[in-house]
């Protein structure tokens, strides 16, 4: 039974590896954009899409869309709720490893 709760204390929004290596960065970095994400995770612009629009209506991530000269820039931050959330999680995964 203590293995289902600790279980259950995994977030299944970041877990999915796509959405862990988008916060990961995030957290690392603080800011990154889509073409960055998509170079460092190696996914395609709709697989990569998709996930950070999970993150986004999870409220995890920030989304600021800018130009750049005439070039489009859309770039990324993580929310307090999302540091919070990324926090609970790796402590989640630490205190399962730790059992």
């Amino acid at each position: 039974m203590a293995a289902v709760r600790k279980l259950d204390a995994i977030d299944d929004v970041i877990h999915q590896k796509v959405r862990l290596g988008v916060m990961s960065s995030l957290m690392a970095s603080g800011e990154c954009d889509f073409n960055f994400l998509k170079n460092a995770l190696g996914v395609s612009d709709g697989n990569l899409s998709t996930h950070l629009t999970v993150l986004e209506e999870s409220s995890y991530i920030r989304v600021t869309k800018e130009f750049h000269g005439k070039k489009p820039r859309t770039t990324y931050t993580p929310t307090d709720s999302g540091r919070r959330a990324f926090e609970a999680y790796v402590a989640a995964l630490e205190e399962m490893v730790r059992r």
